[in-house]
């Protein structure tokens, strides 16, 4: 397992690091080298960890069990527009998103960067992705986007920082 967060220019938080521990403390379980598992059961293997921590996590597909952000808000305060997270911190200040092969086949980090970006309150998005997917090196590809994303300068996300981990 490997990780950075950007921009490179900014340590890591408790929080982070939290976040960090739980994906080291499954890593045999769902390493992409020695395992071939879908993003929702890479999630099952880090519920107990992250649940520890207080984030709410995904526990299925069902609408009743989707880890709603709110997006843009209405009369007296309803929810407009939200999307659905895999994980989000107690304080909703941490989303997490969890990608299998879909993350840069399908631009599928992309997405999860942008809607972390629309999240009422998200200040750090953590993207999982795994190192080796069929013959992409998945982690290798998002890190290389975002590093030339934050070292241009050219755009400025509303966000204090993106933990790219590689399972």
């Amino acid at each position: 397992m490997k990780y950075q967060l950007f921009p490179r220019s900014q340590g890591m938080t408790k929080e982070l690091c939290q976040v960090v521990e739980c994906f080291d403390s499954v890593e045999s379980k769902i390493c992409s080298a020695n395992n071939n598992l879908k993003s929702n059961a890479v999630l099952a293997q880090l519920a107990d960890p992250l649940s520890a921590l207080g984030y709410a996590v995904e526990l299925s597909k069902a609408k009743s069990d989707k880890i709603r952000v709110p997006v843009l808000f209405g009369y007296n305060n309803s929810i407009d527009k939200e999307y659905n997270a895999d994980a989000l911190s107690a304080d909703g200040r941490l989303v997490i998103e969890i990608e299998a092969g879909r993350a840069t086949e399908n631009n599928q980090y992309l997405k999860d960067i942008f809607q972390a970006c629309m999240m009422f309150g998200v200040e750090y998005l953590v993207l999982a992705v795994r190192e080796v997917y069929r013959t992409h090196h998945d982690f290798d590809l998002i890190y290389t986007f975002l590093e030339t994303l934050y070292i241009s300068g050219r755009v400025n996300l509303p966000l204090q920082g993106i933990l790219l981990i590689g399972y």
